[in-house]
This record gives C-alpha cells, sequence and structure tokens, in this order.
C-alpha cells in the first residue's frame, strides 16, 4: 500500500499495519508523519520503542536479535529502523525476512532519505508494501507553497493575508521547517490580527534554500528575477561556481534540444511545464553568445583569465534567463 502525507491521518484512524516505511528529505514533513504513526501505535497499546540505527551490516545481526526477543514485560513494541542510505546486501535479506515473520506485538517503523527509482523496485520495498504500507514524502515547490502555508496557518488560527503568503514564501521556500517556524513566531505576534506583508517583512529572515536544479528550472522557464534570486542564494549558501555552470549549461543545451531535436521527455528534477516555456523561447535565444559567456565563466573559474567567477555567472544567468 501507498500513502500520502495527506491520506495518512485518514489511514491510521481507521487501521493500523505491522510495517510503515517513510522516505524523504524533507525534515520536517517526514518528522511528522513518524510522529503520526508513533501516536497511534501508542494508542493502540504499542508501549515500547526500540531504536535501530543502521550503519553497517552487522547493526542488521544487531535488529533480527531484538526483533526475536521477547519483550521484558511482553508489551507491544515499536522496532523503529533509521537508514542514512541503501541497506545493502544484508539489509535486502534481512528486511524481507523480518517483516514476513512480524507479529501483532510488532510494529516496524522505516525510517529512510528519498529512494531513487533503482530503490524503489528493491525487494525489501516490496516486502514493506505487501505488508504494510510506504509513504513517500516530497519536497513542497514554490508553486504549492503559498497554499501548505495557507493550510498550516489554518490549523494555527492565524489569518494570513495572500500577499503575505506570498512575502512568507519567497524567504522561506525550501525549508519547510523555518516556514512552520516562523508561520509560529507570526501567530504569537499577531495574535489575533491578520498578518499583512508588511508584519512578515518586518518579523520573518530570509531563509528560503535552493539548489542548481531549481536555478536550472528558472532558467528554462525564462524566469530572470527568480533566477537570478536563486543565483544569489546559492552564492550565498557557498555553492561552489563549478556546479553553478554546470546546471546553466545544461538548460541551454535542454533549450537547443527543444528547437534541434523536439526535445525529450523531462527529467525528475525539470518540470514539463518549464520544459515547453523553454520550447517556445528557444527560436530566440543568442547561443552563440550563451554558449561564449559559458566559456569565459568556465575560463575564469580555472583561473586562466581575470574575472570574478559570480559577476560572470549572474550575467550568463540573466541573459539566459530573459
Amino acid at each position: 500500500m501507498k500513502l500520502t502525507s495527506d491520506s495518512l491521518a485518514t489511514h491510521l484512524r481507521e487501521q493500523l499495519l505491522p510495517v510503515y516505511l517513510i522516505s524523504g528529505d524533507e525534515p520536517l514533513l517526514t518528522g511528522e508523519a513518524a510522529d503520526a504513526v508513533r501516536a497511534a501505535a501508542r494508542a493502540r497499546g504499542f508501549s515500547e520503542r526500540e531504536v535501530h540505527f543502521i550503519e553497517r551490516a552487522g547493526d542488521w545481526d544487531e535488529l533480527r536479535g531484538s526483533a526475536a526477543s521477547l519483550s521484558l514485560f511482553g508489551a507491544r513494541r515499536v522496532l523503529e529502523i533509521r537508514m542514512s542510505g541503501r541497506p545493502g546486501a544484508a539489509g535486502n535479506a534481512a528486511l524481507p525476512a523480518l517483516l514476513g515473520a512480524a507479529d501483532r506485538d510488532t510494529l516496524y517503523l522505516i525510517l529512510t532519505p528519498r529512494l531513487e527509482r533503482e530503490a524503489q523496485g528493491a525487494e525489501w520495498v516490496r516486502a514493506v508494501e505487501q505488508h504494510g504500507a510506504w509513504l513517500a514524502v516530497w519536497p513542497v515547490d514554490a508553486a504549492r507553497l503559498p497554499a501548505w502555508l495557507r493550510a498550516r496557518a489554518r490549523q494555527m488560527e492565524l489569518e494570513v493575508s495572500d500577499a503575505a503568503l506570498a512575502v512568507l514564501a519567497e524567504r522561506t521556500e525550501g525549508n519547510l521547517l523555518a516556514a512552520h517556524q516562523e508561520l509560529a513566531k507570526l501567530a504569537l505576534l499577531a495574535g489575533r490580527e491578520a498578518v499583512t506583508p508588511e508584519t512578515v517583512l518586518a518579523s520573518v529572515a530570509d531563509s528560503a534554500r535552493f539548489d542548481v536544479f531549481q536555478l536550472s528550472e528558472a532558467v528554462l522557464a525564462g524566469a530572470p528575477a527568480r533566477a537570478l534570486r536563486i543565483l544569489a542564494g546559492l552564492r550565498a549558501e557557498g555553492t561552489e561556481p563549478t556546479l553553478v555552470l554546470w546546471a546553466l549549461v545544461k538548460a541551454l543545451h535542454d533549450a537547443w534540444g527543444a528547437i534541434a531535436g523536439g526535445g525529450g521527455a523531462p527529467r525528475g528534477w525539470q518540470r514539463a511545464g518549464a520544459l515547453e516555456q523553454a520550447r517556445r523561447r528557444a527560436p530566440r535565444m543568442a547561443f552563440g553568445e550563451l554558449t561564449a559567456r559559458a566559456t569565459r565563466a568556465d575560463r575564469i573559474i580555472k583561473g586562466r583569465v581575470p574575472g570574478n567567477p559570480w559577476d560572470e555567472l549572474t550575467l550568463l544567468t540573466a541573459a539566459a534567463s530573459a
């Protein structure tokens, strides 16, 4: 069974399965999902909890031993398995056996980072879906962030104008934990008064976080203001100029492909809308000049010609997204 963040609460009110896998790289949402499972388990008499951090192959032997032993007081228990990456050969063998032998007094809660496509088809993931449920947590992108913030504000009984939500979304994009904390702070500051853009600007720090894939997407979409803001954020976070240049060149390559060969299917990190916008913009893009500027940025980064690489990357970003 597969669950979503929206369907989890309803599911847990109706039933509790022997196994839950929660995967994702968004700490706030994965943490809240895990808390919901733990709370539902406690309400159904699972009074003990064991946490196992899997870092090496030998940790699976320890987990198997714990699963085979009876609880000290015969209580129902949650065995929580935290993995920092793939389970490896030992885990691929251990997990299906453990989940297949689970008894009604043991509930498995497995927490992992985001699972890549290849890992999603692993035998242990199929075992989870056979015996329990898998909740894949995905980041909230810029387009959906205002609606997410509005729903959170409603839960806090906080009245926030659409304009204030837009400002808050801009200042906390890519950092849901900060967004949640800022909403909680605004709830204390505003009391029963409506939150305005001025309130947000006065009290909310700029906690937005970006990655180079978002930069590439903004360039493809032809959004220069957003692309330059992402570039400034990447620079402030200490991102290597080489990685930024790679993302910009990748965007140019995909935009060129849109007219040279019709363009391929969108990659996992590209939005179909951005690629379609690039397809419409591509005929009027000066690819020769953009390629020359990208080459100059590369030479500056490597120290072959004088200049500031970030200045050149800024010019390239502005030109490519215009």
